[in-house]
């Protein structure tokens, strides 16, 4: 049996894969820095942090990846001061094109988020989406967290796979994975090509920079760990992510230029619809382990 690959390793592919996903990562996952994005980032934060969070002076964005959060934030004054890390060069080299192409200045750093380099109490919110699960050493990253986090600071996290909601979004990938061949004739659309070489290889890699999927009890015993109280972790989206995972499973077996403008936009309105009744209906009401994405929100205490 092979040995566990170490935490430098980790580190290490999770900086390979971004590189090579970078530049066509906004594109694949649909990221909007107009109203939408508006939209989705602020009905993330409002769920924990209240309906009208901030303004934070100072924010720090681990893995920010290409700036989803931080730029959507400044451009709603929910931030008016981001500071933007990532262990991928590659990722923060898009993040700085977006920032000028929306005419905003954000400070960059690549950087491990177990060795932040950064002094104590710098920020007023430390935040990320969808990062924690790519972390080997999640007690340290919280311990960074608390230090770089000013008395009474806030932190938030959102879009962190749950183990159940992991298990449950598998049965939408078979369906769809069963039904593509009669999927792709209806529309007339080729399958996918086939790619050979480097880039496949490091796109290969998706599949193994995901190192935890949780519980909530496990974002729970970090944050406290790390020093942080008032822990809450909410669970989001459920129909939706059925939903989603169908369609994309389908539209990854075909040739992109062959998917219809129609079934795009009806992918992405429906998406949007069952994240409004996930929101609304199921989100109150369920226990978070159930959703496929997990939130966290907690407090540094006050000096």
């Amino acid at each position: 049996m092979a040995a566990p690959p170490t935490e430098h390793e980790i580190l290490d592919v999770n900086r390979r894969y971004h590189d090579v996903a970078a530049e066509t990562y906004d594109s694949k996952w649909g990221i909007s820095f107009g109203g939408i994005g508006h939209q989705q980032v602020l009905g993330k934060l409002t769920k924990l942090l209240g309906p009208n969070p901030g303004p934070f002076e100072r924010s720090l964005e681990i893995g920010s990846g290409t700036g989803y959060f931080s730029l959507n934030l400044l451009q709603t004054g929910v931030i008016r001061s981001a500071t933007c890390t990532d262990i991928s060069p590659g990722m923060l080299t898009t993040l700085e094109h977006n920032a000028r192409e929306l005419g905003l200045t954000v400070e960059t750093a690549a950087c491990d988020a177990s060795e932040l380099p950064f002094e104590d109490e710098s920020f007023d919110l430390v935040l990320g989406h969808a990062v924690l699960h790519h972390l080997p050493d999640l007690d340290q990253a919280f311990r960074e967290f608390h230090r770089v986090l000013k008395p009474g600071g806030t932190l938030f996290f959102a879009g962190e796979p749950s183990r159940q909601g992991d298990k449950l979004a598998a049965i939408p990938k078979r369906a769809a994975i069963t039904a593509a061949p009669l999927w792709r004739k209806a529309l007339k659309a080729r399958p996918a090509p086939e790619y050979h070489g480097a880039d496949e290889d490091e796109h290969a890699l998706e599949a193994v920079v995901d190192v935890h999927a949780f519980v909530p009890s496990d974002l729970e015993r970090h944050a406290a760990a790390g020093g942080f109280t008032r822990v809450e972790v909410r669970g989001e989206e459920l129909l939706a992510n059925w939903f989603g995972w169908f369609n994309r499973t389908l539209e990854a077996t075909a040739e992109p230029k062959d998917i219809p403008w129609g079934w795009t936009q009806y992918a992405y309105r429906g998406y949007l619809l069952l994240q409004r009744v996930d929101r609304s209906l199921l989100e109150p009401r369920l226990p978070p382990r159930i959703f496929y994405n997990l939130m966290i929100a907690a407090r540094k205490p006050p000096a």
